[in-house]
């Protein structure tokens, strides 16, 4: 007996799909008793974990190239050090400020968390005193922001047997394509970070060919694929349906570049690119 369906991953995570989990759940009677689900960007697991529960006699392939996991096994020493991070705070109300004496202690508990633990998981502490949405990987760069009091009341669920029964990865999803692509009955799970959103917490940087990329993963086998408005990747497609026979426009091009600053730590590169003979 499979215990409780999440609907949301267990912790915090960046595109999680706690959204799409409604719709996500009326797709899966589409595909057969022999379907191999293949998460390709497994990130916080909540698809595979939503597949694996609805779908048992399936194989669903959970690649967990962000070590979620890590952050799983560690809940109880998240949440022992959420409890004391709570009491550092009092009765600060909720989304206020944390400044002064109280900002110096929580910086001080989490240092000596880190020295003598060795482990903080980041990524939950941040949702819990930061910005909403805003994320750091070390001490020291929280230390840079204003922090808030968001810190949830209650413990984070264990989530023991939240990847029950996958078939675990971790490797570049080309690798798991690869390996996968010849399987009978395959079905590609494949949700990227969007182009055009902020991706700092993840292990990867991506540029635009990293995005157009994945779109080789989807000819020829099924597949469900996630993407945003921001991405323009549909619309971007189809342009290119509508006009097969453009090529690459740029192709024998001189490239002359220029850095261009906005501000003392924001710039981008301007660029020029010149055919003198084209056909």
């Amino acid at each position: 007996m499979r215990g409780k369906m999440h609907m949301a991953a267990p912790l915090p995570f960046v595109g999680q799909k706690r959204m799409f989990a409604k719709e996500y759940i009326k797709i899966l009677p589409q595909f057969n008793d022999e379907t191999v689900f293949v998460d390709l960007f497994g990130g916080s697991g909540l698809l595979s974990h939503i597949t694996k529960h609805l779908r048992p006699e399936a194989t669903v392939v959970y690649n967990d190239y962000d070590n979620y996991r890590e952050r799983l096994a560690h809940i109880p020493q998240t949440n022992a050090l959420l409890a004391d991070l709570r009491e550092i705070v009092g009765n600060t109300p909720k989304h206020k400020r944390i400044d002064g004496v109280m900002r110096e202690k929580m910086f001080e508990r989490l240092r000596h968390e880190e020295q003598t633990v060795g482990y903080i998981d980041f990524i939950t502490i941040s949702a819990s005193v930061m910005f909403s949405m805003k994320y750091e990987l070390s001490i020291e760069e929280m230390e840079k922001q204003t922090l808030y009091n968001n810190i949830r009341k209650n413990d984070y669920p264990t989530g023991e047997d939240y990847l029950e029964g996958l078939t675990i990865e971790s490797c570049d999803y080309r690798e798991l394509y690869e390996k996968y692509k010849d399987e009978p009955n395959v079905v590609f799970i494949v949700d990227p970070p969007y182009l055009s959103t902020e991706v700092g917490t993840y292990k990867m940087y991506w540029h635009l060919s990293d995005y157009l990329d994945v779109l080789n993963v989807l000819k020829g086998k099924p597949f469900v694929y996630f993407t945003s408005d921001k991405s323009s990747i549909i619309e971007l497609c189809e342009w290119l349906g509508k006009n097969k026979t453009l090529g690459n426009p740029f192709e024998g091009c001189k490239r002359f570049e220029f850095n261009a600053h906005v501000n003392y730590d924001a710039g981008y590169k301007d660029m020029m690119l010149v055919k003198s003979n084209a056909a």
